[in-house]
Parts: C-alpha cells; sequence; structure tokens
C-alpha cells in the first residue's frame, strides 16, 4: 500500500515503478472509475480470479473508493499468496488503513509518500538547499507547485489544492457537507501552530460542538493534511500532559488557507513558518529513513519547553526549532531527565535533522 494526500505523486510513482515489467504482466485499475470499481465490489473468488487472469502484477489505484477494500484485498492476498504482487494506493486512510487494518493484519506492508522532501529536491546540494528555503517555507513541496515557474502560478495551484481537493475523501465518504467549515477550522488551526490546541475554544469559535471539531480533525489528519503531535510526558508534576499541536503537511496548504504568501521581510509569522516546515519535514526524514520512534513537543506549567522530542530505544532527543542563529540555553528541567540530549536546530543543522 502506497498512501498519501492527494497530488503527491503517488500514481506517478507507481507507473514509472511497473515501467520495469512487461505490459501484459500488469494489471492497472482506477477506482475512481465506476467501471473500474464495479469490477471489484461485491466480486467473490471465482470473480477475481477472472478479472485479474494470469497478470502477475495488479495495481488499484485510488482504493479507498471500492466498498468493503479490506475484504476485497484480504480474499486476493490469501488466494494469490506469492504468485502475484497486489499494489494500491489511497489518498486517505479514512477507509484504506482503516477497513482494511483488520482484514490484512499480517499480509500487508504500507509505504507513506509525502510531498517532495529536502533530500528529493536538493539531493545533497546544500547551496541549493540554502536558496530554495524560503520558497519552501511560502509555497512548500507539492510536485505540481515546485514544477510550474513564476510566484503566480504557485500561488493558484495551492489555492485549488487547498479549496476542497486536498479533503474531497471527507466530503465524499463521512457525510460532511460542509466544506466551509471544514476550511474555517483549518484557518484556525493555520493560526496556532507551535501553540497548543484547545478543542473547547475551537468548538466556541466554530459555533460546533467539541466533538464534531475532534471528528473533523481526526478526518483531515487521515486524509494527511495535518498531523498531531502530544505532549511528552515523564510522569512529573509540573508537565502538561494531555495537550496536542497540529501542524499541515505542507507550508504552502498552510499558507494557501490564510490566503498569505506574503514575503518573509514582511511576515509576523517567521517562527511558526520555520516550525512547521522542519518538523514536517522531520516526518520524512524518519519515515524514509526507517528511524522509529514517537514524537512529542514538551512544556511544563512554568515556560520551560522543547519543540520536539523523539523516543526511541529508551533515549529521548530533544530539538528546540530557531529561525534565527543565537544562544540558546538548555531548559532546567530537560537535565533531570537521564538519557536525554538536546540540540538546536536552525538553517546551519539541518544535516542529520532533515537532509
Amino acid at each position: 500500500m502506497v498512501v498519501g494526500a492527494r497530488r503527491v505523486g503517488k500514481t506517478t510513482l507507481m507507473k514509472i515503478l511497473l515501467q520495469t515489467s512487461a505490459v501484459e504482466t500488469i494489471l492497472s485499475l482506477n477506482a475512481d472509475n465506476p467501471a473500474d470499481r464495479s469490477l471489484l465490489e461485491g466480486a467473490d473468488l471465482v470473480k477475481l480470479r477472472e478479472v485479474v487472469g494470469g497478470r502477475k502484477i495488479l495495481f488499484i489505484d485510488e482504493a479507498q473508493k471500492i466498498d468493503k477494500v479490506g475484504d476485497v484485498l484480504k480474499l486476493l492476498v490469501d488466494d494469490f499468496g506469492k504468485e502475484k504482487q497486489i499494489v494500491v494506493t489511497g489518498s486517505s486512510s479514512i477507509n484504506l488503513l482503516d477497513m482494511t487494518s483488520e482484514p490484512l493484519t499480517g499480509r500487508k506492508y504500507v509505504y507513506f509518500l509525502f510531498p517532495l522532501s529536502f533530500e528529493e529536491l536538493y539531493n545533497g546540494d546544500g547551496l541549493e538547499l540554502e536558496r530554495g528555503l524560503d520558497q519552501r517555507m511560502i509555497y512548500g513541496s507539492y510536485p505540481e507547485v515546485v514544477n510550474v515557474i513564476g510566484s503566480h502560478n504557485k500561488e493558484r495551484v495551492l489555492r485549488e489544492l487547498a479549496s476542497s481537493y486536498l479533503y474531497k475523501d471527507i466530503l465524499e465518504f463521512q457525510e460532511v457537507k460542509s466544506s466551509s467549515l471544514i476550511y474555517s477550522l483549518l484557518k484556525a488551526l493555520a493560526l496556532q501552530i507551535g501553540s497548543e490546541v484547545s478543542y473547547s475554544e475551537l468548538a466556541n469559535l466554530l459555533g460546533i460542538d467539541k466533538k464534531t471539531v475532534i471528528r473533523y480533525i481526526d478526518l483531515l489528519e487521515k486524509s494527511f493534511v495535518i498531523f498531531r503531535m502530544g505532549s511528552y510526558s515523564g510522569n512529573k508534576r509540573r508537565e502538561i500532559s494531555k495537550n496536542k499541536k497540529v501542524y499541515f503537511c505542507d507550508n504552502g496548504i498552510r499558507n494557501a488557507v490564510l490566503e498569505n504568501f506574503n514575503e518573509l521581510d514582511s511576515r509576523d509569522d517567521l517562527g511558526a513558518l520555520w516550525e512547521n516546515l522542519l518538523i514536517s519535514e522531520r516526518q520524512k526524514y524518519t519515515n524514509y529513513h526507517d528511524i522509529f520512534g514517537r514524537s512529542y513537543f514538551w512544556r511544563t506549567y512554568d515556560g520551560s519547553e522543547v519543540d520536539l522530542v523523539e523516543e526511541r530505544g529508551g533515549k529521548l532527543f530533544g530539538f528546540e526549532i530557531k529561525y534565527k542563529k543565537g544562544v540558546v540555553n538548555v531548559p532546567a528541567k530537560w537535565s533531570l531527565y537521564k538519557n536525554a540530549s538536546w540540540e538546536v536546530v536552525n538553517k546551519d543543522k539541518l544535516k542529520g535533522f532533515v537532509v
């Protein structure tokens, strides 16, 4: 399974990989197409065998559109075993991962595809990375955005993505009828990057109940528009243990929601942009490099904080993310943790963190 937001390049990637196999060995189906979808929905094993025939590779694009997709894939995997390769893509984990978690336990590998990473864009060229940071902070790194020339064209693409395209699956599958309400929620979240999110405050602001806010945020996360990060607690008295921060998977989408593509020297949200950029890039880096662990922020009631904490192999790795260079002292209470490190991440210290 290859999953990720719409327009990050899942279909393009799979088509390129499938070019290494003979055409006659591949069956490609697009579940966006009702005719292709009908071949799989409600099919028994006999029909599925007829559909696949002698092909060695079955590729299903936008598989989350298939009703009871988990049951369909389980039949295929169990019947074909290692004789055939089944590859599916999905732009939402609402149906694809949720509906396949039980039927495909022990039967699947899941790969996440994100907007282009620093490593993909700059290939170790430190000078090009330094030159491109401003663009990434403002316009993000969706492939289509990176490939078009000119700020006007980049803004046009981002407005199209942010208007409804990225949460199309929410509107289609989850009986959420108000795209304007989702957009209002995204705008409120975009203004709180780097701050702890209160579901109750968001509910009051939008005039809806708290459960609806939590549900919408969960759906947006499963559609790869945003992601949440909890607070780390070592059960010490003065630590906050229940709050969440919300980040956007791409800076360009965040800025499109706010309709703010101003140059950096005229903005008052540089810290938020830099924090969102580096934490989202760190997510790509750890995923692609198989660095397994849990990510948190850390904050105490008396104001001590660390922007990003990674818990890996019984150790804590603390990162303070700063846009501007300068002396930053280690929070005193952070030193109470055993097996804990701490470092500042700025423009000069991206090696090993995001590249």
